[in-house]
């Protein structure tokens, strides 16, 4: 079915505002804008992004293809072509026509090309759509294999020693050159070390190599899925090799998945049909293919890729999943924490037992195989132990000595990137150079495969013991600790937790704080956290600008289209994400719609005070009070005599919500609230969280069927928590949403006050308010957007909203709500007015039904 102007393909009769939507996102898309859309949840926005976006890109091949069409016909009128010769007056007549006619031809040969190329692809995916058999038939040029083989090819170890153990040789890092002396480098080399970055996202959820699966730990299965590839390649080099055959070693394991012909073909076919994850690992188990390297080999020639907005954000991470932006367009949906998602990715964190561990190794590894490394690499591999060492002075401890037998002042410390380099004592150091040794050397990789190897054989996973049977018997002493029923203190309890194994090395985790240390030093912060234990201790990089990182995007790509529920306050997210990255206000569109539901089923409300008269304002200093708390609780019980089905009651934090549940059972709030509602309190872990939701669900259906006294379930939960997003409360599941307070963040804390604070130097004030306050109020308004937005999930559904606190009237706070509630939403200074309005609404709804 297309919409009524016949522009857009739709499932079903669109909406006008997804109409005004497609059509606000087609005008960006062929304009190279960057798009802010805001649409609430529930009313089709993602497939309206997909239906808009799909339409664009046909009506763009096809006019690409018409105008080559043009031009091969006729290239003597190329248009193009002859403005920017006829700009040369100053040159001879034939000069200029010997110019104008080269670069006709080059321009119709590379069309010609392209039409090849295209006119092959699709007759191929053509005849695959028609279970054509194409089976490793067809010899594709080698210029077309060179991302397959990219993918799929690790770099040579150097040259084999026969006077060595050959599983040894993969462990000690090739003749480094450094960045002066070195000759360009092919891409192979290039993109090795980000086959690590993307591996973390490869085998928990595309890998069908039992041998692979069973080892459980991501780490590890990563290592394993490269080291079987890396075999692979050496097998198929000695198997050319004219030289006299060697010592005949253990055989080398290799993937029986990785076939390249199969890889080609289910590459093909990933191709000509829409697949899911678990369909993709169906298919690749019925034709004995990897998933996940047919898929990436599938991305050059794919017209849409559809992938985790966080691998996408992440530059290193990007090129080693093959995505180049250039000229492409990205968009990003439920992009309503973009920012806090681009900080998080790129800032950091490490604890003084890894900082410890990793030195320890890094050591052993040095002194194991000091005679047989290059002078280049012992040089990085000691500066790195330098840096470490540093690093863990900063902590206040010592590197060589059990990290949880050393005590340290407690105590948190945030230091610019340049100070922290001073007090480390490293700034002598070119982190850049460090940075882009662990790159070529994968020292990172090697490392982890030597701990693997050796580890339980002298190798010390901690720090460096005295004598090597000290080594041999001190992870036995530690498991017989885990076998006792109660650890002694609570010191014990830390160290059993430390010892698990979560990866063979942290050298990974140094590598990435490194690389967070090499941003600008006005860009990012570092909080040193210091515990009574050295092995708690922790350093933590910040990023305060994620423009920085998102600007790349922006400059590359024809066009970006952000697009949530909840985009408000647009201004800040502009601010702090598009101008500073170089964005210009001309080039951003805006579009934010309203709701697909009448504006008579939705019920938002500002209570300013409860039944007994007592002002709602839970401040930090009030909120703990008894009064307020027995006031909230007259509120919950009034509405809950009066609301049908579910009620979900949001609170500010979980510290809070511990509390006042408690003084209400105290006094006997909760027994008042039990007697009309079945009580439901959000869980602790992610995993009960379907059960618990289950349970919600059916107490409502059995007292909407049975009649009995209780009319429903009252759900607890908090702002931020792990019901206030991405849960739908549709019809009966929530009536109503309360809201509790103002979920403000935590101002003591370092790293918000350190926001703040680089917000107020570089950013311009708006309408007289600090960026460092706004920075504040947006934080606390995006969450309760997010949270009263779980409601109204359909055109025929309806709900009404109460936001208990005095200070949602503001002007400037109301302003920060989703136009779609604020238009409705009325503000009660008294507790009778707002409970007439609640029973009114919800008397009406019951009368008379809505379609």
């Amino acid at each position: 079915m297309e919409s009524k102007s016949g522009r857009f393909p739709f499932p079903f009769q669109p909406y006008p505002i997804q109409e005004s939507f497609m059509e606000a996102l087609y005008t960006a898309l062929d304009q190279g804008k960057i798009g802010i859309f805001e649409s609430p949840t529930g009313t089709g926005k993602s497939l309206s992004l997909i239906c808009g976006a799909l339409t664009w890109l046909r009506d763009y091949e096809e006019k690409k293809k018409q105008e080559a069409a043009k031009l091969l016909d006729q290239p003597e009128e190329c248009d193009a072509v002859k403005e920017n010769t006829n700009g040369h007056l100053s040159e001879p007549d034939w000069v200029s026509e010997f110019v104008q006619k080269k670069a006709e031809r080059d321009m119709v040969n590379k069309l010609k090309d392209e039409e090849l190329k295209r006119k092959k692809r699709e007759e191929r995916l053509e005849m695959i759509r028609h279970n054509a058999q194409l089976r490793y038939a067809v010899k594709r040029k080698a210029s077309e294999d060179d991302e397959a083989v990219k993918l799929l090819q690790l770099s040579r170890e150097g040259v084999e020693s026969e006077s060595h153990d050959p599983e040894e040789e993969g462990l000690i890092v090739a003749e480094y050159e450094s960045d002066d002396e070195a000759t360009p480098k092919s891409r192979l080399c290039d993109d090795d070390e980000d086959e690590d970055l993307e591996e973390d996202h490869v085998t928990k959820n595309l890998c069908i190599n039992p041998e692979i699966i069973r080892l459980g730990n991501v780490q590890m299965m990563n290592d394993r899925c490269l080291e079987m590839q890396k075999n692979k390649h050496e097998k198929r080099e000695k198997a050319t090799d004219l030289e006299p055959k060697r010592r005949r070693g253990d055989a080398k394991v290799t993937c029986a998945f990785s076939g390249f012909e199969n890889l080609m073909a289910m590459r093909d076919e990933v191709l000509v049909k829409v697949r899911d994850v678990e369909q993709l690992l169906q298919h690749g188990r019925e034709t004995h293919t990897c998933p996940y390297y047919s898929t990436r080999m599938a991305i050059p020639a794919a017209q849409v890729v559809v992938l985790p907005y966080q691998s996408l954000l992440h530059a290193s991470t990007r090129k080693a999943s093959g995505i180049k932006l250039k000229d492409q367009i990205v968009i990003i949906d439920e992009a309503h924490n973009l920012t806090d998602t681009i900080s998080a990715i790129h800032s950091t964190e490490i604890s003084g037992a890894q900082l410890c561990r990793a030195h320890s190794q890094l050591s052993q590894y040095c002194e194991r195989y000091r005679s047989r490394l290059k002078a280049k690499n012992l040089m990085y591999i000691k500066q790195i132990l330098f840096v470490l060492e540093g690093l863990v002075r900063t902590l206040g401890g010592k590197v060589g000595q059990n990290p949880n037998t050393q005590s340290c002042q407690a105590g948190s410390e945030l230091l610019t990137i340049n100070d922290f380099l001073f007090k480390g004592q490293v700034d002598n150091i070119n982190l850049f150079k460090v940075q882009k040794y662990f790159e070529k050397s994968m020292i990172s990789r090697k490392l982890c495969g030597f701990v693997e190897k050796y580890e339980g054989s002298g190798v010390n996973t901690h720090s460096s013991s005295k004598n090597k049977e000290n080594r041999r018997t001190e992870g036995l002493g530690r498991f017989l600790q885990t076998l006792q029923n109660k650890p002694t203190d609570v010191s014990e309890q830390q160290v059993a937790v430390e010892d698990k194994p979560i990866m063979a090395s942290p050298m990974m985790l140094v590598e990435s704080f490194l690389f967070a240390l090499t941003n600008t030093n006005k860009d990012g912060r570092v909080v040193i956290q210091r515990q009574a234990c050295l092995a708690q201790s922790s350093l933590k990089f910040l990023l305060l600008n994620a423009a920085v990182h998102f600007a790349q995007i922006v400059e590359e790509c024809r066009a970006v289209i952000i697009a949530g529920g909840t985009m408000q306050p647009v201004a800040d997210f502009k601010e702090q994400l598009l101008f500073s990255a170089g964005v210009t206000e001309d080039r951003i569109l805006e579009f934010s719609c309203g709701h697909v539901i009448p504006p008579e089923n939705i019920l938002p409300i500002i209570l300013c005070a409860g039944p007994s008269g007592q002002q709602l304002e839970f401040t930090f200093q009030t909120r703990d009070t008894p009064q307020m708390m027995e006031e909230t609780g007259r509120v919950l019980s009034n509405l809950c005599n009066i609301v049908p089905g579910g009620v979900v009651c949001f609170f500010p934090s979980y510290e809070y919500e511990k509390r006042i549940l408690g003084h209400w059972e105290s006094t006997g709030v909760l027994q008042r609230l039990q007697s009309k509602k079945k009580i439901f309190q959000e869980p602790k872990k992610a995993s009960q969280v379907e059960q618990v939701l289950s349970d919600y669900s059916k107490c409502i259906q059995r007292c909407s069927n049975a009649g009995s006294g209780q009319t429903g379930a009252l759900l607890f939960s908090v702002v931020g928590g792990k019901m206030s997003e991405g849960i739908n409360f549709s019809d009966e599941l929530g009536r109503c949403i309360v809201m509790v307070g103002m979920p403000y963040p935590n101002i003591k804390s370092p790293e918000l006050q350190e926001k703040m604070a680089y917000l107020d130097k570089h950013m311009p004030h708006i309408s007289g308010k600090s960026p460092g306050k706004a920075l504040v109020e947006s934080l606390c308004m995006k969450a309760v957007n997010q949270s009263i937005g779980r409601a109204i999930r359909h055109r025929g559904d309806y709900a009404c909203i109460v936001l208990c606190d005095h200070r949602y009237a503001r002007t400037g706070t109301l302003q920060k709500l989703p136009q779609w509630i604020r238009s409705s939403t009325h503000t009660h200074t008294t507790f009778g007015p707002a409970f007439a309005s609640v029973r009114r609404f919800f008397l009406e709804k019951r009368q008379r039904p809505p379609l």
